[in-house]
């Protein structure tokens, strides 16, 4: 290439460079992958409150009834399907109900089965919904020390846990691990309540706990 043709071509490109649209291109382009990586992180729902509730039967721990309640509000457009989580020993998700969609697949990656409902029409974002869930458990909680966990996998406002333990079998020690904060915390008097049938119901509140933690709570009865 002649020094002419190289002079002719940097005015070019200079030329080109300066014009408004060269910039709108680029803001464009960075204000996209914002938009994406804001939307990879927002996720499709966020939940406004969540509650539940694992009811231990029986003394021997053969029988349990596990209920939650999940009002989300969506932050994507036309999302047509919900997806549940489930985890535990024994036989879970026995006599599985949902409020609000209708249960269409399943399948287990590790030690979680996940459930996908359909929702049976298009939500938009800002649109809420409430789930009222509940399944039954068997042969899950055969030992003296047990444990339930309760992972934070989207943007949570609120969440409640109650633990009912049965009338011939109350907890004689209950703590809440904040699994990776490294945290624990001991419930006592002031986080239980005898029912009137007296059964103990230990409670934990939290709100805007954090994404992605796992909050353990553990007994001895």
């Amino acid at each position: 290439m002649s020094n002419k043709q190289t002079t002719i071509l940097a005015r070019v490109l200079t030329t080109l460079l300066s014009l408004p649209w060269v910039e709108i291109i680029a803001e464009a382009w960075k204000l996209g992958k914002k938009l994406i990586r804001g939307l990879s992180q927002e996720g499709i729902y966020e939940v406004l409150d969540y509650e539940a509730t694992l009811e231990l039967l029986n003394k021997e721990g053969t029988k349990a009834r596990y209920q939650k309640r999940k009002k989300v509000r969506y932050l994507q457009e036309d999302v047509i399907v919900f997806q549940d989580r489930a985890w535990g020993d024994g036989e879970i998700l026995k006599n599985y109900k949902t409020s609000t969609g209708v249960l269409v697949d399943k399948y287990r990656t590790g030690y979680k089965t996940h459930l996908l409902l359909s929702l049976r029409e298009e939500k938009n974002r800002g649109d809420v919904d409430t789930f009222n869930i509940s399944w039954e458990i068997r042969d899950g909680f055969l030992k003296a020390d047990e444990f339930w966990d309760t992972d934070i996998t989207e943007r949570t406002k609120r969440i409640r846990i109650h633990v009912i333990f049965p009338k011939d079998r109350p907890p004689r020690r209950v703590t809440m691990r904040e699994t990776n904060r490294r945290r624990t915390h001991y419930l006592g008097g002031e986080y239980r309540k005898k029912l009137s049938d007296g059964r103990i119901k230990v409670s934990w509140e939290k709100r805007k706990p954090r994404l992605y933690e796992h909050y353990l709570m553990k007994w001895r009865w």
